[in-house]
C-alpha cells in the first residue's frame, strides 16, 4: 500500500509521518502531481492559516487533482478546513473571507463562538461520532487532541462533533473526502486506530 502525504508548504509533517510509519507502513511525502497520483490513499495535514494552505495548493497545482481524486483522502486540521465552501481566517488586516477554499462540502468555517473561554481551543475535549468506519473500535466521547481558533459548521457531512462554547464539526465526510479538526496523531492511541481505521477501511471509490 502506497500512502502519500501531500505537501503544501504549510504544516509540520514529520508527526503524521511518524504516526502513519508506526502502522507498518512508510509513507511518502509530496506535492508532484504524479507521486500522489500513484498513491492508494492521500493525507493532506496542515497548521497556520487557510490562506497559506491554499497558497501552497496554489503553488503546487493541487487544486483540480484534490477536486478529482476517487482515493480515499483525509484532512488533518487545516486539511479538513479547506475543505469546506469558504473560510473567516484571513491575514491580519484583511475583511474577506477566504473564497477560494475547495467548496468539497458546503459548510463554512468560523471563528469559534467560545462563551468566554479561551482562544485557542487546545488541548483534549470529547468527539461524539455517527458510528461512521474512520471511529470504528473508537468509544463514544473518545478524547482527541485540538489546537485551533477556527471552526466548520455542523451539516450532512458532519461524522463527528464537538462542543468548545459552541457545538462544531470535529469530522467530516463526503464521499471518499474525510476530515478531522483534531490531530490524531497527537491523540494516542485512540488517534492511532483512527489512523489504522483510515487506512484499512476505505477504498478507491469507482
Amino acid at each position: 500500500m502506497k500512502i502519500c502525504i501531500i505537501d503544501t508548504g504549510s504544516a509540520n509533517l514529520n508527526s503524521v509521518n511518524q504516526a502513519i510509519k508506526r502502522l507498518g507502513v512508510n509513507p511518502e511525502i509530496s506535492n508532484n502531481l504524479e507521486e500522489l497520483s500513484s498513491a492508494d490513499k492521500l493525507i493532506l495535514p496542515g497548521v497556520g492559516s487557510a490562506v497559506s494552505v491554499m497558497n501552497g495548493v496554489k503553488k503546487y497545482n493541487l487544486r483540480d487533482f484534490i477536486l478529482n481524486t476517487k482515493k480515499p483522502l483525509l484532512g488533518i486540521c487545516l486539511g479538513m478546513q479547506i475543505q469546506a465552501i469558504d473560510s473567516e481566517e484571513v491575514p491580519l488586516g484583511s475583511t474577506e473571507n477566504v473564497e477560494m477554499t475547495l467548496g468539497i462540502v458546503k459548510g463554512h468555517v468560523h471563528k469559534l463562538q467560545t462563551c468566554g473561554l479561551t482562544l485557542p481551543h487546545m488541548g483534549w475535549n470529547t468527539v461524539k461520532h455517527t458510528d461512521h468506519p474512520l471511529f470504528d473500535g473508537i468509544k463514544q466521547d473518545a478524547f482527541f487532541y485540538f489546537d485551533h481558533s477556527f471552526a466548520l459548521d455542523i451539516g450532512d457531512f458532519t461524522i463527528g462533533e464537538c462542543e468548545y462554547g459552541e457545538k462544531f464539526t470535529a469530522a467530516s465526510g463526503h464521499h471518499n473526502f474525510l476530515g478531522v479538526q483534531f490531530h490524531p496523531e497527537k491523540s494516542g492511541a485512540v488517534g492511532t486506530t483512527l489512523l489504522s481505521n483510515f487506512i484499512h477501511n476505505f477504498e478507491e471509490s469507482e
